[in-house]
């Protein structure tokens, strides 16, 4: 185990992705970062590392993170994993900004452990080549900052980056100018979450949040369905436009029709649970009602005209388009993954049909034919530039982005122009040529029906095997925005 500690005017970064809820980055980071672990519960794996992480955690709580290896020996992530020391400190990053930052204590390679703490990663590999932290605390820097000034031209984070310490020292004012979002997390005892943290929701929470609804067990041990339909329900609403808050008379009758539908088959159609109770996610907020030891009874809701919904914070994250769909996404697939619901009939009863293609939903299709059918006269059709895909077809002189092939006509060629980010409900992306690629009829409908996709790297895959396709053909009259890129990849790699 490395424990010796690094001179100050040596200190390396790591950059490091805490990784996709696909492979419970999220989580991990939360139980083994955030939280911590106790020592005492892992005493048959720690070994002879034991005393050494005794003495570095003398309260018995310890803060770990791991790495797998690159495949590949002289991949950069390999020569960060061996060259880190104690003293080097880890910027943790999620969503476009660096949210976490750490020192580095010690160094070690622990295979057991890394298995008992956070199991393998999607290709069987535990993070064994591990890193103990101490003055963890969580901040809120946009990346690019910091990535622009590395020349690090991806613009994200994908893997494992180590930062030189001139660059360091050179680098460190943007994230000394940050204000922490916490005070150092506690050694011992660590002090519970929310009264760690500032009022402050990051997309991440968000998520977790959703992940860990506080709901009853029906008699066949699945989590009882109220709250997860009622926050679909409430996504469904702002993906709509219509304001966070709804009345009592509203949520009881479509979120009442939902649970007669989707409920458990124990399940009791009680729509003025999830409108009160809702409030222990952190998530939630009732208007009307100040006396917290409130009996919400349909009638007592209607006589204090109460309203409920998303609250501000809650719904300002979800307004963006990429966190909205992962909130989707974590819904369905921790409440109703194993019901036996069809998907697409659940999402298009909520008004959040359109999630099954890049596209998203189409113009004339009817409107949901549930409970919650959004008011047509609204208009939900995009006011679209008709001149932008003659524009991206001209500039590439319609050859497909993504396999060169120029199809022949009689008179001339043919392409199709693909939005990245589709700007029909429920993506919502904008239609400017940065969103926009320039494709053959074929890897356009791979591309809308998520077959393949971009990686930080330009390089196209398969969304199945992982393969590389292609190479994306770039040219400095056509710039494509990776931000549209990254909502598109995560929709390949994250969809359940």
């Amino acid at each position: 185990m490395t424990q010796a500690p690094a001179e100050g005017t040596d200190i390396k970064w790591l950059l490091q992705p805490i990784g996709q809820a696909a492979q419970r980055g999220p989580q991990n980071f939360e139980h083994s970062v955030r939280r911590g672990v106790e020592l005492a519960d892992y005493a048959a794996e720690l070994g002879d590392q034991a005393d050494d992480l005794k003495t570095l955690f003398p309260g018995g709580r310890a803060r770990f993170w791991g790495s797998v290896r690159a495949k590949k020996e002289s991949h950069g992530k390999n020569k960060a994993i061996d060259t880190t020391r104690p003293g080097d400190e880890v910027l943790f990053y999620a969503e476009g900004s660096f949210i976490a930052r750490a020192t580095i204590v010690a160094a070690f390679r622990n295979r057991a452990l890394a298995e008992k703490i956070w199991r393998k990663d999607k290709d069987g590999n535990p993070w064994e080549y591990m890193v103990a932290l101490d003055n963890v605390v969580e901040i809120s820097v946009p990346a690019r900052r910091i990535l622009a000034k590395l020349d690090y031209k991806a613009g994200h984070v994908q893997s494992l980056i180590q930062v030189t310490a001139a660059n360091v020292l050179r680098l460190r004012p943007l994230l000394d100018d940050a204000d922490p979002l916490t005070s150092p997390l506690p050694k011992d005892p660590v002090i519970p979450r929310q009264k760690q943290r500032a009022p402050r929701l990051g997309s991440e929470d968000l998520l977790r949040m959703l992940g860990n609804l506080n709901t009853y067990s029906q008699l066949d041990g699945s989590p009882a369905r109220h709250k997860p339909l009622a926050l679909l329900w409430a996504i469904g609403r702002l993906t709509a436009g219509q304001e966070r808050l709804a009345p009592w008379e509203e949520f009881e009758a479509e979120v009442g029709s939902l649970l007669d539908e989707f409920g458990g088959e124990h399940d009791r159609r009680t729509p003025e649970y999830p409108f009160w109770h809702l409030r222990s996610s952190g998530l939630w907020e009732v208007q009307g009602i100040d006396d917290s030891g409130f009996k919400p009874t349909a009638a007592a809701l209607r006589a204090a005209k109460a309203r409920a919904g998303f609250s501000s914070d809650a719904a300002k994250r979800l307004k963006r388009a990429l966190t909205r769909a992962q909130a989707v996404r974590r819904l369905h697939s921790t409440y109703f993954a194993e019901s036996g619901i069809d998907k697409d009939v659940l999402l298009d009863r909520v008004g959040l049909d359109g999630y099954g293609s890049a596209s998203g939903r189409r113009t004339d299709a009817p409107a949901a034919s549930g409970p919650v059918a959004r008011r047509p006269a609204t208009g939900t059709r995009p006011d679209r530039d008709r001149s932008l895909p003659d524009e991206v077809k001209i500039l590439h002189e319609d050859r497909c982005q993504v396999c060169g092939q120029q199809l022949e006509t009689r008179d001339s060629h043919y392409s199709e122009a693909a939005h990245i980010q589709g700007v029909s409900s429920p993506h919502l992306g904008p239609d400017v040529l940065e969103n926009l690629l320039c494709l053959c009829p074929n890897h356009h409908k791979q591309f809308d029906h998520f077959g393949i996709y971009i990686d930080v790297d330009w390089a196209v895959r398969s969304t199945r095997s992982g393969e590389q396709v292609g190479t994306l053909t770039l040219i400095p009259e056509h710039r494509v925005d990776p931000e549209y890129v990254e909502y598109h990849r995560d929709q390949c790699l994250n969809s359940e």
